[in-house]
């Protein structure tokens, strides 16, 4: 039976979300008060639309919110969101998720308060996006990392060059290597194709590859792949908005962080919230300014203004000055897909991580978390085993996975793996199971 969504907002998010959505027996529904931008979802993705305010009765009830496994109010207004979300659950719908700004709203003792309001789950773009460049500043060296079980399985991703020993070889001639013992390359994404790599895939030079580990194991990749591990202390941020904000709340625990602003009354906000953070008033594109406040003497620079196309450039100037790690956020879908090949070390869209997070609330399988890769039709998806199935009478290689798919790891209590083909599941394992959008259907079968 088909589950049914509504999403209140055809923005990115929104848009990001259903895209997601789409490849699996699920009906979407958009509402949107701009005809535009769902005019674009239908001509893109297997969508009904609503033109209407979400916060109207009459248009969720023209929407069918009353049978409505999820209500998704991700519009840009966060009181539109909160009155769609509390509406909505008066009018039948099961699960209701509210898109916010306000911190606040996020303290555990607010929780109770908001769920008594209706409103299942509350989620910040923002906080959710810090906490992922707090990570990716901690890993500097890679341009993607996910962890799985509170750390103790980590993907990454690195671009390899010309020096790494893998260059030019087969899969097959790796597995020599001793470090591939507790390491396994899961993925290799070339010219923005992505591949699950076989025995007889050659590696080449500027492969975007992906490897899993247990997170003791980071060091050796980096060994593997030719690089040294460079320790962040200074880091340059330029930006003001609710992201700047939260990313150096975070990060001047840990680092030395100057923050670069153009709004001047901006400034002296940040500076009176900020206590370790160095609040600099100026033009962030002047590129003299920056260097005159040490951007050569930087580890990492975090483009974090509302440009994204000024987010890149100065990434790209600070990359050209030295700096060695650069993180940009970027608004436009459309550049994420070349993340990849831009010159930039990592980019990144706080509207698709909150997406990215929202999805596990609706997979089926006891799915504990789903991570996207930023320009790559692909995820990582978390699964609980709480029963006996055939997935714990059968050794992976017997349960038929699909061709698109494959289990990268498992955790068990303490214990991690990274399995092969004879590996045998059991009660209470958490299966991290890389996949391209064709494997999902067959993937929620097995796991639910």
């Amino acid at each position: 039976m088909a589950i049914n969504i509504v999403i209140a907002g055809a923005g990115d998010m929104g848009y990001h979300l259903a895209e997601h959505l789409s490849f699996e027996d699920k009906n979407i529904t958009l509402i949107d008060l701009d005809k535009d931008l769902l005019d674009n979802a239908s001509a893109g993705l297997d969508v009904m639309t609503v033109l209407g305010d979400s916060a109207s009765l009459q248009t969720l009830v023209r929407a069918n919110v009353r049978s409505a496994d999820m209500v998704m109010a991700v519009t840009t207004s966060e009181d539109t969101n909160l009155l769609t979300a509390m509406l909505a659950k008066q009018l039948g719908a099961r699960k209701v998720i509210a898109r916010v700004r306000n911190h606040e709203y996020l303290f555990p003792e607010n929780k109770l308060l908001f769920q008594n309001l209706g409103v299942d789950h509350l989620i910040a773009p923002s906080v959710l996006c810090s906490e992922e460049i707090c990570n990716m500043v901690e890993n500097s060296t890679f341009s993607d990392v996910f962890e799985f079980g509170q750390g103790k399985l980590d993907v990454v991703g690195i671009t390899l060059d010309r020096y790494s020993s893998l260059i030019n070889k087969k899969l097959s001639e790796t597995r020599t290597n001793p470090i591939l013992k507790d390491v396994r390359i899961i993925a290799i994404v070339r010219n923005q194709m992505t591949m699950i790599p076989k025995g007889d895939t050659v590696i080449r030079n500027n492969d975007h590859v992906f490897f899993i580990s247990d997170d003791n194991e980071k060091s050796s990749i980096l060994e593997l792949v030719g690089q040294k591990r460079i320790l962040v202390k200074n880091v340059m941020l330029i930006g003001g908005d609710d992201l700047a904000y939260t990313t150096a709340l975070k990060l001047e625990k840990d680092y030395h962080v100057t923050l670069i602003h153009k709004d001047k009354e901006r400034c002296k906000w940040l500076a009176a919230n900020l206590t370790k953070t160095l609040v600099i008033h100026g033009d962030y594109k002047n590129i003299d300014l920056l260097l005159d406040e040490g951007l050569e003497s930087m580890e990492a620079f975090l483009a974090l203004t509302e440009s994204s196309e000024t987010n890149i450039i100065t990434s790209l100037s600070a990359k050209n000055h030295g700096v060695y790690k650069t993180i940009a956020h970027v608004d436009t879908r459309e550049y994420i897909h070349i993340s990849h090949s831009i010159g930039v070390d990592s980019l990144i869209n706080k509207k698709l991580v909150a997406a990215n997070h929202i999805t596990r609330f609706l997979r089926k399988g006891n799915v504990e978390s789903v991570s996207s890769i930023y320009g790559v039709e692909a995820e990582f998806i978390e699964y609980e085993i709480l029963k006996n199935t055939r997935l714990t009478k059968k050794p992976l290689k017997d349960l038929h996975f699909p061709d698109t798919a494959l289990v990268a790891g498992v955790i068990r209590g303490e214990k991690v793996f990274i399995p092969d083909g004879n590996f045998l599941l059991e009660i209470n394992d958490r299966a991290i199971v890389f996949a391209l959008p064709s494997a999902k259907p067959a993937l929620e079968k097995l796991f639910n």
